[in-house]
């Protein structure tokens, strides 16, 4: 297996799935630290990463901007057409792809993924199709747990530990 492209879902997934607002109406959300470091390392691996959610947000644009991510979509309706366009522009097929999702509007994404995550808090619906439930919940190192079980099975934990090796 060679996974080149992991698609993330953001609500539920990099985030817990709340959505606070400020007084001004400021949509506020939290990221966890380990997913980031987990998808900064999976870029400086090599890998592409691409997030692909319904929703609109700076605060998202702003995260993947911090993150290096190359591909960040917002309010996609259709997941499926968004991801064979970014299939399309990095010469990559589905056998390519892992992608994470905790909801229906991430089930035609996930299902033709080569493998496919899911938060362990995920929709039962989810969780029926995915290949794996990971043990963590979203926006709670989930991304991270994914990340690392892709590493694992492609054998390349070496190669993510010598990134962090210190002189």
């Amino acid at each position: 297996m060679s996974i080149k492209l992991l698609l993330l879902d953001v609500d539920g997934t990099m985030t817990d799935g709340k959505i606070s607002y400020s007084d001004s109406g400021e949509e506020i959300k939290s990221f966890c630290v380990k997913d980031g470091l987990a998808i900064a390392s999976w870029i400086r691996l090599g890998g592409k990463v691409a997030i692909v959610t319904g929703r609109e947000s700076v605060v998202v644009a702003n995260r993947a901007n911090e993150l290096g991510i190359e591909f960040c979509y917002q309010g996609v309706k259709n997941k499926h057409s968004k991801v064979e366009e970014i299939l399309r522009y990095t010469n990559l097929s589905w056998d390519n792809v892992a992608s994470i999702g905790d909801d229906l509007n991430d089930l035609s994404m996930l299902r033709l993924s080569k493998l496919s995550f899911c938060p362990n808090d995920a929709s039962s619906f989810v969780k029926r199709e995915v290949d794996i439930i990971l043990n963590k919940s979203g926006g709670n190192g989930a991304v991270r747990e994914m990340i690392e079980h892709i590493l694992n099975i492609e054998n390349r934990i070496e190669e993510l530990l010598n990134l962090w090796e210190v002189d």
